[in-house]
């Protein structure tokens, strides 16, 4: 399968508004970071968007996009879930409702919010015609095993995944000990990497060196990063395993 990164940046994106920092004036596009997201292509054509951010329209355009066929929900905060609306040109496109997966409580979330996109296919493509599918077990979609991983973002409960060789982990500040065996053997590992400095709700870099050595994936990739995070000062700091994410990136993955 291919995992394409459609943006590796935290709620502000890079450049943020505003700012006059190195980062945020970097001519290295590898520094311009929409908020964060990524998309699964399995070897049978299925795409599986991770998070529906601010910036999936723009994502999409980008990354010459035409179709979803589901979603995977991290948590319901504002930077991974308010481009909900943009599967709409999805959903018009293939004349499907698309189903979407996370946990019970962001599934109720999503509800409660935006009750009107989750409704049953109609002669109507107006809006976004979606799905919510509550999980807390591994389970299959399109012919793949997608296993939840639970992890601590602050207080809040919320989902990493992982597919075959690869796991998802964005917006982590802490990773449960029952939820390590569940990231054995990993090829790739997407993780969050917030700032240099701690933070109560994500890892800090030295805490994502530390966690990324715990896991031992062949190769972790950082991502939802601040303006703080300039390229190449970070990727001088890593380890030969570890690399510094950015919007484009696109990776080759085993499915078993």
């Amino acid at each position: 399968m291919r995992l394409t990164m459609l943006g590796v940046g935290s709620s502000a994106g890079t450049p943020v508004i505003g700012c006059q920092c190195s980062t945020c004036n970097s001519p290295d596009p590898r520094n311009h970071r929409t908020r964060c997201s990524s998309i699964l292509t399995l070897d049978n054509g299925r795409n599986i968007l991770i998070d529906t951010g601010p910036d999936l329209r723009q994502q999409a355009l980008r990354e010459k996009i035409n179709q979803v066929d589901a979603v995977l929900y991290t948590h319901t905060h504002a930077d991974h879930l308010h481009g909900i609306d943009d599967l709409r040109a999805f959903c018009q496109r293939q004349r499907t409702q698309i189903p979407l997966y996370g946990r019970p409580d962001a599934m109720e979330h999503i509800v409660a919010k935006f009750g009107y996109a989750i409704r049953e296919p109609s002669d109507y493509w107006d809006l976004p015609i979606l799905s919510v599918n509550p999980v807390q077990q591994p389970f299959e979609l399109f012919g793949a095993t997608i296993t939840p991983i639970p992890i601590l973002h602050g207080r809040l409960e919320m989902y990493g995944y992982r597919l075959g060789k690869l796991a998802y982990l964005t917006d982590a500040s802490a990773i449960p000990d029952s939820s390590l065996p569940l990231l054995e053997d990993l090829d790739v590992l997407l993780l969050d990497c917030l700032r240099y400095t701690p933070h109560y709700t994500h890892f800090s870099l030295e805490q994502s060196l530390e966690h990324a050595e715990k896991i031992g994936a062949k190769q972790t990739y950082l991502i939802h990063m601040t303006h703080e995070m300039e390229y190449q000062a970070v990727s001088k700091m890593l380890p030969p395993n570890v690399h510094v994410g950015y919007d484009g990136l696109q990776l080759d993955i085993a499915e078993s």
